[in-house]
């Protein structure tokens, strides 16, 4: 019935997961046990990937120095502009804690997990968009604070800890994708041919984060901390906000001849915002504030607009053939 519809099952998929989420989240003895499998699940997906690459790829992506120039461009100076208007509309049209969070939005690192997730199923350059959304991450905790005492124009208050973050991101990350890149020459030519496989594993990685994240929103009071008018309107900006930073990247990627593999990278890598750093993040920054839940609401909004948005742009990416450049109007509108 989805194919008569012309429904993709996979977006079906994602919003069964909302509506699970937000029925039933899950919490309690339930709440480690799913962080668990969303962490089990993003660490796997990182062997598999690495066992996949050929490391003549890897070696590739990380001297791409442009390619990553562009991500870091798009997550720390592009991304900042586009919400630096929302300082304007402080105590206007919206609450000034709600008008901080999109400020602070704006300022946040790439998300890891997703950018290469979403990279992957869309057959873009899954090296360059591990090096740039790892790098993103680290680098990310050093310009956050920074970048929003420039545009606040006060300090950023508190400390944070780096070293854990580091040891979070090699621990869970870099180290499944090396122990996969040790398994390939042994396993490499089969998961080759079960590369559907892997885009499936992809996919199913993305329903779980879905859940999970969702799961911990609500607990946290996702639906019930806002009159509806203004969480419309959050959502509404959020929504904006995400085509914008699209437009941007496929715009920029083509005026700069990227190829499509690079595109993808761009696209998903540069319009993605971690909530897994933001929310603790906000806690060390914001955490003698009162209105900390309305801060850290715009991140909560758009990290389930960009998954939603990201695997539907993704998934047509993955169904289109690769061909020849197009013009970026052209590009935007078929996208």
């Amino acid at each position: 019935m989805a194919r008569k519809l012309s429904i993709d099952p996979f977006l079906i998929l994602m919003l069964g997961a909302i509506a699970l989420a937000t029925l039933a989240p899950a919490q309690g003895v339930a709440e480690p046990v799913f962080d668990g499998l969303s962490t089990a699940g993003v660490s796997l997906l990182f062997l598999l990937h690495g066992a996949a690459l050929k490391r003549r790829d890897l070696w590739d992506g990380a001297r791409q120095w442009r390619l990553h120039l562009v991500i870091f461009a798009l997550t720390f100076v592009a991304f900042p502009i586009l919400t630096y208007p929302f300082t304007f509309l402080s105590g206007r049209l919206m609450p000034p804690d709600l008008a901080l969070g999109f400020v602070y939005l704006g300022v946040l690192p790439s998300a890891v997990s997703s950018s290469i997730a979403f990279t992957a199923m869309a057959r873009g350059n899954v090296p360059g968009a591990i090096c740039s959304a790892a790098a993103s991450n680290v680098f990310g905790l050093l310009l956050t604070p920074l970048l929003l005492a420039a545009i606040m124009g006060a300090s950023a208050p508190g400390a944070f800890d780096i070293g854990g973050t580091l040891r979070e991101v090699a621990f869970e990350l870099l180290a499944p994708f090396a122990i996969g890149q040790f398994l390939h020459p042994y396993v490499g030519g089969w998961m080759e041919r079960h590369s559907r496989g892997l885009t499936q594993y992809d996919r199913w990685v993305i329903v779980l984060i879905v859940y999970t994240a969702f799961s911990k929103s609500v607990r946290e009071g996702l639906w019930t901390q806002l009159p509806v008018q203004t969480l419309a309107l959050a959502i509404g900006c959020c929504m904006v906000l995400l085509v914008a930073v699209f437009a941007v990247a496929i715009t920029v990627s083509r005026r700069l001849g990227l190829s499509r593999a690079d595109e993808i990278a761009v696209v998903f890598c540069g319009s993605k915002k971690s909530l897994a750093s933001g929310l603790p993040l906000a806690q060390v920054l914001f955490g003698g504030v009162p209105g900390l839940g309305m801060i850290v609401l715009p991140i909560m909004l758009y990290n389930q607009i960009q998954i939603l948005a990201g695997a539907a742009l993704a998934r047509r990416y993955g169904d289109q053939p690769v061909q020849s450049p197009r013009s970026p109007d052209v590009a935007i509108r078929e996208l």
